[in-house]
């Protein structure tokens, strides 16, 4: 991309730790946008001096993006361009946004995402738990009741979890995945991600409270959490005696037709090849 478009709104990933992972577009887009819409602009201040970007900022957060949208919609329908940026990460994704694009969609102003590093994706890419279904949360409600009652509607859930906790809560996190997960739920937690400390702690739920009851949590954390193990149906004899007869007219052993029924349903591989050797 060599050029910005007149009235557009770019949505700018920022680095979550290491400055190097900042994009070639997002420093062009920077640089060429008439203003820059930041969460913290003192925090933002430090990326623009590191790339000598000049492009003015103005201070878009939770704490003001009521008074702020009308504002900006204004300065977009007169064809400025504008990019938007949180602390750390993709703006919307747990930081403020949302509402600034939701009001440009409306008012039929053009959205352009210039992509960069999410904390979630990071963590659940290196995490080794499974990646190709997972359900995304955030933070968590801060009452507990909520909290739990959120838990509690993905406790059955098949897919991979990836949420966010901050130190100071992580330890009453951990009991409530324990209560309602169960303790022994594999689980990573992340930390520091793409800085110098980065750390990837992988355990059980239950584990994981011992060991941060003996180390303070430090900095914010990016949780992954096992899906729940499916449930297998559980066949009667004469059934299971049909599924393996048809394995066996596809020219598969006993041994593997035991093998890979254990797989599917809710018994040992030895107690299916016994009943393999009755037929």
């Amino acid at each position: 991309m060599s050029e910005v478009n007149s009235g557009s709104l770019y949505i700018v990933g920022t680095p979550i730790g290491n400055l190097e992972d900042t994009t070639f577009r997002a420093i062009k887009t920077l640089q060429k946008v008439d203003l820059i819409a930041a969460e913290d602009t003192r925090h933002t201040g430090k990326l623009l001096q590191h790339f000598q970007i000049q492009t003015p900022q103005l201070s878009y957060h939770q704490h003001n993006e009521q008074s702020r949208i009308p504002e900006l919609i204004e300065k977009l329908n007169q064809g400025k361009t504008i990019a938007l940026v949180t602390d750390a990460g993709m703006p919307g994704i747990s930081d403020p946004g949302y509402e600034l694009v939701k009001a440009c969609v409306e008012a039929n102003i053009s959205v352009v995402p210039i992509p960069g590093v999410t904390a979630s994706i990071t963590a659940l890419s290196a995490s080794g738990l499974p990646t190709n279904k997972f359900i995304f949360i955030g933070f968590l409600p801060t009452k507990i009741k909520l909290r739990q009652e959120q838990l509690e509607t993905l406790s059955n859930s098949l897919e991979t979890i990836v949420l966010y906790e901050s130190p100071y809560k992580l330890l009453q996190t951990l009991e409530d995945l324990a209560k309602i997960l169960g303790k022994d739920r594999k689980i990573v937690l992340a930390r520091e991600l793409t800085k110098l400390h980065e750390e990837f702690w992988r355990g059980t739920v239950g584990q994981a409270i011992i060991h941060y009851q003996n180390n303070q949590p430090k900095g914010e954390f990016t949780i992954v959490i096992a899906g729940a193990e499916p449930e297998l149906p559980v066949l009667s004899e004469d059934t299971i005696k049909q599924e393996l007869q048809e394995l066996f007219a596809q020219g598969i052993s006993r041994s593997q037709a035991s093998r890979q029924l254990a797989q599917k349903i809710n018994l040992s591989r030895s107690k299916i090849y016994q009943i393999a050797l009755k037929i």
